[in-house]
């Protein structure tokens, strides 16, 4: 057997992480007709990042333009996207169920809604105290003015996603280098010029970070600061109880950021219980703290009571790595410091969801010199030197 000498590798492109979002540029690639592609996880296997622990909704129910459209586009690839890959993708179209329980919250929903349906979300509507009652008759709701729904919004398998991705881009020729570190970029007077690797060197003059959490040590190889923090989000996994149906959409309780949703149909039954924790601070803690338990039922219990019996299912409950940036958007682009780098970061907890629309974009950046699916001008990594911060408060 001969043995591939590395050190005179060239690709068009080299992806450095392997998630579901490094494996949406491949495939998009790919389907172009661009296979010296190849995709470096650092990882033994993929989806040890932040795809695997992801809680796997999706959702066009955003406050912002653009996410709304990347919404818009991805929920319609994830509905087709066994035709696209010849893999499934485990959509369930169970909704989403904002909660509101102030005057304040509602005003925001209607505003929201009339953003959404300018840009496209035609079956988003609003939704009555007394509906709310009606579709989770288990939850309190004598603080309930209100709320918002979207049908079409729902559940994925995110790791079903990236194998789909990954699959199909490998079957068209895309080279999948796993548990394989990206020590150093190398540029020259044209931009980037070559990846080196614990595997060897690859000559490319297009490198997509799609490091997830870790944008921004990948920016600091050759120099570039990418605004994007790691920050702990922890879910708690419950068995089945018998006063919920296990066809419930998520719900989320505007008062805190609690939400909950029934696990995946392929899953045994029970719910996941999410809660933005406000005394979370950045870093790399991937571990889950039994101790978040404890916090997450207390509010669970005071929103739905019966969720007060729910036995955890501990080996249900994870932690992963959201990627912040200053205003809770991605970055999606070339960087403005170093022609050939790509920069598909900063997604906030909605890479998953957001995947498809970020691949072809970011193909398309590559291959046609321009994003031809959507105005990416907001996404630039340049807004934030000159104070152009987008607004999306419905982070979760």
């Amino acid at each position: 057997m001969t043995v591939p000498d590395f050190t005179k590798k060239t690709a068009d492109v080299v992806v450095v992480g392997g998630g579901v979002v490094g494996a949406s540029v491949a495939y998009h690639l790919a389907e172009r007709g661009c296979t010296s592609v190849v995709v470096v996880e650092r990882e033994a296997r993929q989806g040890l990042g932040s795809t695997g622990p992801a809680t796997g909704g999706v959702r066009a129910q955003f406050a912002s333009p653009i996410n709304i459209l990347m919404s818009l586009y991805s929920i319609d690839f994830i509905s087709h996207f066994e035709e696209a890959t010849g893999h499934a993708a485990g959509y369930e179209p169970a909704g989403y169920l904002f909660v509101a329980t102030s005057a304040r919250h509602l005003a925001y929903l209607k505003s929201c809604r009339e953003l959404q349906i300018k840009h496209g979300l035609a079956n988003v509507e609003l939704v009555s105290a007394q509906d709310i009652a009606e579709m989770l008759p288990q939850m309190r709701a004598d603080d309930v003015v209100g709320g918002s729904f979207c049908r079409t919004d729902g559940f994925v398998s995110p790791l079903g996603i990236m194998r789909g991705f990954t699959e199909r881009a490998c079957e068209r020729g895309v080279e999948l280098w796993l548990d394989t570190e990206v020590t150093g970029i190398e540029t020259d007077a044209d931009g980037v010029a070559c990846v080196e690797t614990t595997r060897g060197r690859v000559s490319t003059r297009a490198v997509v970070n799609a490091a997830g959490a870790w944008a921004a040590e990948i920016g600091r190889l050759v120099g570039v600061e990418i605004p994007v923090t790691p920050l702990r989000r922890q879910i708690v996994s419950t068995k089945s109880v018998n006063a919920l149906s296990g066809t419930l959409p998520m719900v989320i309780d505007m008062t805190d950021g609690f939400h909950f949703r029934p696990r995946a149909a392929t899953d045994a039954p029970g719910f996941l219980l999410a809660w933005p924790d406000p005394t979370e601070s950045p870093g790399f803690k991937t571990n889950f703290d039994p101790g978040f338990t404890d916090k997450i039922r207390r509010r669970a219990q005071e929103r739905v009571p019966c969720l007060a019996e729910a036995e955890v299912d501990a080996g249900g409950c994870r932690a992963g790595l959201y990627e912040m940036t200053p205003d809770h958007h991605a970055i999606i682009g070339e960087s403005p410091a170093l022609r050939g780098l790509f920069l598909a970061n900063g997604f906030s907890g909605h890479g998953v969801m957001h995947s498809p629309a970020t691949g072809r974009l970011v193909s398309e950046l590559i291959l046609d010199g321009a994003a031809r699916l959507l105005d990416i001008a907001p996404l630039a990594a340049t807004r934030f030197a000159a104070g152009r911060l987008l607004d999306e408060p419905a982070l979760l």
